[in-house]
C-alpha cells in the first residue's frame, strides 16, 4: 500500500494519535474531537496506522483532520507505538499524541460504577489489570505532546478541554492551559508547570468573600490588590513568554501551567485567569481552565 514515490502531505493534513488508560476517557476525547471536526477511527489496530494516515491523505476534505483511538483490546500495544509515531513522521506525517490517565483509585471506582473488568484483568484482580495496562503503555506515555489526567474532572470538562487545545486555532502553535487546582486534591499529573498561590492571604477568611470564587470580580480584585499578586503573575508571565519560541521550535505544542492553592476555588483561579489574560496579551494562545472550582 506504501507507495514511496507518494507526494509527502501537505501542511493541512492533521492527524491526532488518542491512546491511554482504560477508564481514563478516551471515548469523551474521541466524542470532543468529532465536535471540532475530526474524523474519528475507533479501536485502530496499530499495524494499520500508516495506511489510515495515507488514506486520509489521499482522501482530503474532512479526513485532512483525522483522530486515530489507540485500544488495548485491539493489542495495537503489542509491537512498538513509538515506532509507529516514527514510521508516520518519516513519511512527512506530523501526528500529535493525546495520552488520557487517570489515577488507579478513580479507575477502580469507574470500572466498579459500570460492573465492568478491566480489559487486562484476566483471572486477577481489578488493580492487577491497571498496573499491566500501565506496564504496556508506559513508553506510549512518555513520549505524548500532551498528556490529560481526567481524574478530576467531568465528562463535560474533559470535553471543553479536548475542545480548547484542538478547535480553531492554528494547531501547530504552542497553546497554553493554566490551570487553577486545590492542594488539598492532589497535584495535576499532566502539569508542566506547578506555581503555588498560598503566599496570598485566603479570602475564605473574608465572610463577604467566602461563598464567591476567583472568577467573580470581588474576589480578584482582592487576591490581584494583595502585595506581590502582580509580581507573581508578571514574572511568570515573562518566563512563559520566554520560553513559549523555545517550545515551540522544539515541535512542543501543549504545556500546562498549573496554579494551586488550598482548595481551587480563590486565589488560584483569579491567579488562573489573569496570568492566561496576560499571556494572550503577549499574542500567546492560552485559556484558564479550573480542576476544582465547584467541589467545596
Amino acid at each position: 500500500m506504501h507507495d514511496d514515490s507518494s507526494a509527502p502531505p501537505d501542511d493541512d493534513t492533521e492527524l491526532v494519535v488518542v491512546t491511554g488508560v482504560s477508564g481514563g476517557g478516551r471515548s469523551t476525547v474521541a466524542r470532543a474531537l468529532e465536535n471540532v471536526g475530526f474524523y474519528v477511527v475507533d479501536n485502530l489496530p496499530q499495524a494499520l496506522m500508516l495506511d489510515m494516515a495515507e488514506l486520509a491523505q489521499k482522501a482530503g476534505g474532512a479526513a485532512r483532520h483525522t483522530a486515530m483511538v489507540l485500544d488495548v483490546r485491539s493489542r495495537a500495544f503489542s509491537t512498538d507505538l513509538v515506532g509507529a509515531i516514527r514510521a508516520l513522521k518519516e513519511r512527512g506525517f506530523h501526528p500529535r499524541v493525546v495520552f488520557v490517565d487517570a489515577d488507579d483509585e478513580v479507575l477502580i471506582r469507574r470500572f466498579e460504577s459500570v460492573r465492568r473488568s478491566h480489559p487486562l484483568q484476566g483471572d486477577g484482580r481489578l488493580a492487577d489489570g491497571i498496573a499491566a495496562e500501565r506496564k504496556l503503555l508506559e513508553e506510549a506515555r512518555d513520549h505524548a505532546d500532551v498528556i490529560i489526567d481526567t481524574s478530576h474532572l467531568n465528562v463535560n470538562q474533559l470535553r471543553r478541554r479536548v475542545e480548547e487545545l484542538f478547535g480553531g486555532e492554528d494547531a501547530r502553535r504552542l497553546r497554553v492551559t493554566v490551570l487553577s487546582f486545590g492542594f488539598k486534591y492532589g497535584l495535576p499529573q499532566d502539569a508542566d508547570f506547578v506555581l503555588d498561590a498560598r503566599f496570598l492571604p485566603n479570602p475564605y477568611w473574608v465572610p463577604e468573600l467566602r461563598e464567591h470564587n476567583g472568577q467573580e470580580e470581588e474576589v480578584s480584585g482582592y487576591v490581584l490588590g494583595q502585595p506581590g499578586a502582580g509580581e507573581f503573575v508578571a514574572t511568570y508571565a515573562s518566563l512563559i513568554g520566554a520560553t513559549a519560541p523555545g517550545f515551540e521550535r522544539e515541535g512542543k505544542r501543549y504545556l500546562t501551567v498549573a496554579v494551586g492553592c488550598t482548595g481551587g476555588k480563590h486565589r488560584s483561579v483569579a491567579i488562573a485567569e489573569e496570568l492566561a489574560d496576560r499571556l494572550r496579551q503577549s499574542r500567546i494562545s492560552a485559556h484558564a481552565s479550573h480542576r476544582d472550582l465547584g467541589r467545596e
